[in-house]
């Protein structure tokens, strides 16, 4: 009734000729009643439950922990109870030697500081898989050290998952290992569905070719919605970086957020998300985080229940009232930025624009050539050793074709998961650790399952590698930085580079 009687006033003013604008008219029906019928907890049963975890560490991550302090201070201010937010972070950016603002994080070139007051539930060599798994689960019994916080949800809950990292086909990233593999994740949500303990769950996930997490592996029916900053077979992109517009303040040498995660936290950041639903925020962050299709951009995709997507993000992440007279418009037009950089990429940026930066002559020209040096010459001996594995294991012809093969949509990234791990292990034990570089290739490691190469022939093959392909430390003898950009088959990362 007070709606009707504030359009019939507002009719009223307008035929009077009052001052009353076409905007004014336009907000009243949702937004001036939105002072008398905002909506509280009560009108929800249950509870908000929040997971937050940046799976990596080392300063030229610092955007990955800088998203998840973000997330935290817009739940915070959305009304979620901090008992019910649960962090993981490693902690090594705040007080980092390289941070140029010492106890301050931001997320956006004008950001304010997100550290302030984030909880230390999970960090150092407390943020892993087992940990992970355990707070979802609600399990206390199987944690490490941490908080011991964990998501005790009831059946009328709602639960928000978010994480930001590097990743690879099938897998994501940790600060300690192991890697989390999909299937593993997806057991997890099936248990925790299968315990009765959720009404419905949000997933938001930021890493390189996160689609494959998901795809022919979650199905419908777990009441779980979840959107990924790239399809199966694509990078995410970092954002807010050096070079960039807009561009971090100068002093810094990182990028400070991820295009995905940025967009629909900045979006949930201005908006009445009592009036927004996922479906929207969905399509308004795909539109930014391509980028206006161009290279430097990524598919969001959107996986699991779809019709949750007509929930409103309320649900899950509260609303902080600053915001209630804020209208959710489809035509709102995203932050468009110049550029991006490729996640696998941020760390050649970082060392470069250090190095880039850094005095003639100075300790820290020299540590930052190394730091180059050193990341590129493992791209080189990754690269360069699955690739003779391949050629060992399927001849000098067919390796490419069947290690780079994508299968079709709705099919999962490997038929045998424990062959996968195998072949991981495998790998590692005779040329090294993947690292988050390396996670691009679990694609062909999961390629070379699918094709029937069984352990013994992998092993076989992986000991010929680290024999014949060079370790990265012999890459560096007569070889200039660019040499080595372009040997790895890499673009310089800064525009202003030119070899000589």
């Amino acid at each position: 009734m007070w709606t009707l009687i504030f359009l019939l006033l507002s009719l009223y003013a307008i035929a009077d000729g009052s001052g009353v604008t076409s905007t004014d008219f336009l907000r009243l029906p949702s937004d001036t009643s939105s002072r008398f019928f905002r909506h509280d907890d009560n009108d929800y049963p249950g509870t908000r439950w929040a997971v937050l975890i940046a799976g990596s560490n080392e300063y030229w991550n610092y955007r990955h922990q800088a998203d998840v302090c973000h997330a935290y201070q817009l739940l915070k201010k959305g009304g979620l109870k901090e008992e019910n937010i649960i962090v993981f972070m490693y902690d090594d950016i705040a007080f980092n030697e390289e941070n140029p603002r010492p106890g301050i994080i931001i997320n956006n070139p004008n950001g304010q500081n997100v550290y302030k007051g984030v909880p230390k539930d999970y960090i150092g060599e407390n943020v892993t898989v087992e940990n992970f798994f355990a707070v979802i689960l609600g399990n206390k019994s199987a944690l490490t050290g941490g908080s011991g916080k964990v998501v005790n949800s009831g059946p009328d809950d709602h639960i928000f998952i978010y994480y930001s990292d590097h990743g690879g086909p099938g897998v994501l990233g940790m600060p300690n290992n192991p890697y989390l593999y999909a299937n593993d994740l997806i057991e997890v949500l099936k248990r925790k569905h299968a315990s009765g303990t959720y009404k419905s769950l949000l997933f938001y996930l930021e890493a390189c070719e996160s689609g494959s997490i998901f795809e022919g592996l979650l199905p419908e029916g777990l009441n779980i919605y979840a959107t990924t900053a790239s399809n199966k077979e694509e990078s995410s992109w970092g954002t807010y970086c050096p070079g960039e517009y807009p561009s971090p303040p100068p002093e810094y040498e990182t990028c400070l957020g991820d295009l995905y995660s940025v967009g629909w936290m900045e979006d949930s950041d201005i908006h009445n998300l009592q009036r927004e639903t996922l479906r929207q925020q969905y399509e308004l962050v795909k539109r930014r985080t391509a980028n206006n299709n161009s290279a430097y951009g990524s598919h969001v995709m959107q996986y699991g229940d779809i019709r949750l997507s007509k929930e409103n993000l309320f649900l899950y992440m509260g609303t902080n009232p600053e915001n209630d007279n804020n209208t959710y418009f489809d035509e709102i037009s995203p932050r468009e930025c110049s550029k991006a950089v490729n996640q696998r990429d941020a760390d050649l940026l970082h060392f470069w624009d250090k190095y880039r930066k850094a005095p003639e002559g100075s300790t820290r020209k020299v540590v930052a050539q190394k730091e180059l040096l050193d990341a590129m010459s493992h791209r080189i001996h990754i690269d360069d050793s699955v690739r003779f594995i391949g050629k060992l294991l399927f001849g000098m012809e067919k390796a490419s074709q069947v290690l780079n093969v994508v299968r079709p949509a709705g099919q999962p990234l490997v038929d045998d998961w424990d062959c996968l791990k195998t072949m991981v292990r495998t790998f590692e034990t005779y040329c090294g650790s993947l690292s988050q570089y390396g996670m691009k290739h679990m694609r062909s490691l999961a390629n070379i399952c699918n094709a029937g190469i069984d352990r013994g022939q992998m092993t076989e093959a992986s000991a010929q590698a680290s024999v014949f392909i060079p370790k990265p430390e012999q890459y560096f003898s007569n070889r200039s930085l660019l040499d080595l950009f372009y040997e790895a088959g890499e673009e310089p990362v800064i525009p202003v580079v030119r070899k000589r």
